[in-house]
């Protein structure tokens, strides 16, 4: 395996967080409180608890899923759209560099922003309301997997756009609202039984959902279920990558 040229590409990525830090980190948590405070002071006035946790508590797993999913996302479609957009990805694609490596270039640095995102949005939280995760490995095993898992599809969606507004269609149009819609800001259980049932058929409810358990042991379905639908979609976003690289689509012309 090449590490150099997978450090090299990786780096490279991570360098160009810190270039645009404002819209990489800044935005995105000031963007973040303001759901906070928004959600969090307009509904939490009326909706004291949910459950028994505080609703101020209750939807910080929500808002950092809500990012993490976006950020994931709109990092790894961008990373590899723009070498398309500019041609370089010729003379990457030309270099001793495998296919398995430039996927694990691209999508772990995306990953990783991602990651230390949600980090800094679950600290920035803390600052609101008391928080308590009951299983901090679980709450890193599915900040981990999610953040990876939404990387692959902004890889995939960078590959299938041929345009910028192309980037944001299934992030704005698709993702965002299935994330609200998906128990982020309330509870499922609350739903009457035939809107609780046609809910369950959002995937966003599975990751959500097992990230809340991992700070209330509190969760809309069960965490092995959870997890399950999680390396699920991880195992089908990684067909996909490798189909496109096995036939070329959108690379060789």
């Amino acid at each position: 395996m090449n590490i150099y040229a997978m450090r090299a590409i990786y780096r490279f990525e991570m360098a160009r967080t810190w270039r645009t830090l404002m819209q990489s980190i800044i935005a995105p948590v000031i963007s973040t409180s303001l759901y906070f405070v928004v959600f969090g002071s307009a509904i939490g006035s009326r909706i004291k608890e949910v459950e028994g946790i505080s609703y101020g508590a209750f939807i910080v797993p929500g808002l950092i899923m809500l990012s993490l999913l976006s950020q994931s996302i709109a990092n790894a479609s961008f990373g590899i759209y723009f070498p398309r957009f500019t041609g370089t990805i010729y003379e990457l694609l030309s270099a001793p560099v495998s296919y398995l490596e430039i996927v694990v270039s691209y999508v772990g640095a995306a990953a990783t922003k991602s990651i230390l995102l949600g980090l800094i949005i679950l600290a920035t939280a803390s600052l609101f309301v008391p928080l308590q995760i009951m299983h901090p490995l679980w709450m890193v095993l599915f900040l981990v997997l999610t953040a990876i898992t939404f990387s692959l599809l902004g890889f995939i969606i960078g590959i299938w756009a041929d345009n910028f507004e192309k980037l944001q269609l299934v992030p704005l149009l698709i993702v965002t609202p299935l994330t609200f819609l998906g128990g982020s800001f309330y509870s499922v259980n609350m739903l009457p039984p035939f809107w609780r049932s046609v809910t369950l058929f959002n995937p966003i409810v599975y990751l959500v959902s097992g990230f809340r358990w991992s700070f209330f042991e509190l969760g809309d379905v069960d965490v092995g279920l959870s997890l399950g639908m999680t390396l699920l979609f991880l195992a089908v976003f990684l067909v996909i990558v490798g189909w496109i690289f096995r036939t070329g689509y959108r690379l060789k012309s």
